[in-house]
């Protein structure tokens, strides 16, 4: 995210540069040559120029979705740097008070001329507001963006990962209702539909209806988006996307004309629900009983991969939604089949140093895999689960941990990224491999050799040494 600030005081541009950093590229315009010497021998990023002109912003290279922030110390030209960056394009404009005036008064008397600018006292940018606020802007800009590019499309996709899950298919509402398309205009679809039985009864009880997809099918669409997955999933399928929206961790690889992808979010559903927010769309009963039900569902009720603006959005879709249908769709998640599973994990399995591993050998559906791993999590003593299933010849393997010991995610791209799919979080991820190629590279063939070698990867993961820790150990020593 990039921010212009326009500061003659060196301690507003000193508190501005340490508040907005590290989540902001910041960079100030200043008029006096020696504060600009000492700010850049600080290391601050700063360039001389007339905040009057518009050139000075042109020069810096402002966009529609740059934030603007105008120091108001008074002075009679607060209008004319305002005129300057307008003319620039400039739209995301904040005038910071940090004179002794009213900062009510201050901000009636610009509103009239500047209705678009918004205006925050000194005590506003050493609090959350100034933050919030910026925040919200920038995703409303994003989301404008992405509006206007989609707008002209006779048909749109909407795609999501195979055998989509509540939080894929709660965003693919979601997106549906921020581009104001109907389910004949924005199809949303999957290569590989619903199959596990909480997810059914979601789609029957709010009628979702998942389109399945082909690599010719997706070619006829004019705009493809892409919501809780990223193109490296398909395996070069898709070779063009247009925008996507993922909490997962971002892959290297594809270029998207816009995407907003934050890792740190515990739900896509989340990240869409700030998306509906920043353009102030009315969310229906049934999208956000979707969406609370996907952030309920994909942070396991905030005891996994879950922070602050997961819980901000469950409490806003909160009163909009239908508990009585989230009851009925968490009705499903035992059945005599998943139940078989367990039983021959339990048996095919093995503990050792907390580390439950499983193989279950060949089985009819893919959602079985995670399914165990996320049941015998639950055992006590149990931190780590490693559960390997095959389907139609390829290798699923579903790992789940606690979340406070080391990263899932980095375990699965370690050792199975050079022959598949591998990725995923701190405390859970996922691998989709070749059977034949995890047999070749481990040499590995029968059913128990496969579950050991399973507990010596988490074995040698675990006890590796991480290179950070290893280059403190020199510094150390």
């Amino acid at each position: 995210m990039r921010c212009l600030a326009v500061c003659q005081d060196e301690l507003v541009i000193r508190a501005l540069d340490e508040i907005l950093l590290p989540g902001f590229e910041i960079g100030f315009i200043v008029e006096a040559r020696p504060l600009a010497r000492r700010l850049h021998e600080a290391g601050t990023n700063v360039s001389v120029g007339d905040p009057r002109r518009t050139d000075t912003f042109l020069k810096a290279d402002i966009t529609p979705s740059t934030c603007v922030i105008i120091e108001d110390n008074a002075r009679r030209s607060l209008k004319k740097i305002l005129e300057a960056v307008r003319d620039a394009g400039g739209t995301l404009v904040y005038v910071l008070g940090v004179s002794a005036e009213e900062t009510q008064r201050r901000s009636e008397e610009l509103h009239d001329e500047f209705p678009e600018v918004a205006y925050l006292s000194m005590a506003e940018l050493f609090g959350g507001p100034l933050m919030t606020e910026f925040a919200r802007s920038m995703t409303r800009a994003r989301v404008l963006q992405y509006q206007r590019y989609f707008a002209d499309a006779d048909r749109v996709l909407i795609m999501l990962h195979n055998d989509p899950d509540p939080d894929a298919l709660a965003s693919g509402l979601a997106l549906r209702n921020i581009l104001r398309r109907t389910k004949t205009t924005a199809i949303i679809g999957a290569i590989q539909n619903v199959t596990r039985p909480e997810n059914l009864r979601m789609v029957n009880l709010l009628d979702i209806h998942v389109e399945t997809m082909t690599p010719e099918t997706i070619r006829e669409f004019d705009r493809i988006a892409m919501v809780d997955v990223q193109p490296h999933y398909f395996t070069g399928m898709i070779d063009r996307v247009d925008l996507v929206i993922d909490h997962h961790p971002e892959q290297p690889g594809y270029t998207a004309v816009f995407k907003d992808v934050r890792a740190d979010y515990g739900s896509t559903c989340t990240i869409l629900t700030e998306h509906l927010r920043a353009v102030d769309i009315d969310i229906s009963e049934r999208t956000a009983t979707a969406m609370l039900y996907a952030i309920k569902s994909d942070t396991l009720f905030f005891n996994r991969q879950a922070n602050r603006v997961d819980i901000e959005a469950f409490s806003y879709l909160y009163p909009l939604a239908d508990a009585t249908l989230i009851r009925k769709m968490e009705g499903a998640e035992i059945t005599t089949d998943r139940l078989d599973y367990v039983l021959k994990a339990h048996t095919n399995g093995r503990m050792v140093d907390q580390v439950f591993a499983t193989f279950i050998g060949a089985i009819p559906r893919e959602d079985f895999v995670p399914y165990i791993a996320d049941f015998f999590l639950q055992l006590e003593d149990v931190k780590w689960t490693v559960v390997a299933g095959v389907v139609n010849n390829t290798m699923i393997v579903s790992v789940r941990n606690l979340g406070y010991t080391r990263n899932a995610g980095e375990f699965v791209r370690r050792f199975f990224s050079d022959i598949g799919s591998a990725g995923g979080h701190r405390a859970m991820a996922k691998a989709v491999v070749p059977f034949s190629a995890f047999r070749e590279k481990f040499n590995v063939l029968e059913q128990d050799n496969i579950r050991e070698q399973l507990h010596t990867l988490v074995e040698k993961f675990l006890h590796d040494v991480p290179a950070a820790e290893r280059r403190k150990e020199t510094v150390r020593t």
